[in-house]
């Protein structure tokens, strides 16, 4: 096990989340082939519609990493846990970005 990767707890889809400006849900999640590997990645739609500015939206993607192993185990919330290696290299970070671009509408993508 690499000393970078971490466990990742599987967040509910399709359940909006209330915030100031508006709200967010996470509506997908997928897996994609990289270089031999797969990422996990998080679709998710954000909607502007309390904000003082003005009304909007956005698609965004959030990668957690490369998965080191796959819903392992559950967690005391019962959400399902994977071992992920968070992608720490900006090279390796814009190559993802530009494979999550080409296959999916995002304006966004971020690593956590």
């Amino acid at each position: 096990m690499n000393d970078q990767s971490r466990e990742f707890s599987h967040p509910a889809l399709n359940q909006p989340v209330i915030a100031i400006g508006g709200n967010y849900t996470l509506i997908k999640e997928i897996r994609l082939p990289y270089d031999g590997r797969e990422i996990l990645c998080l679709l998710g739609a954000a909607i502007f519609d309390t904000s003082c500015c003005g009304a909007g939206g956005c698609l965004y993607a959030l990668v957690p990493g490369f998965v080191r192993s796959w819903k392992f185990k559950t967690d005391s919330d019962g959400r399902h846990v994977s071992l992920v290696e968070p992608v720490s290299d900006e090279r390796t970070q814009e190559a993802v970005k530009a494979v999550i671009l080409k296959s999916e509408p995002v304006h966004q993508v971020s690593f956590l």
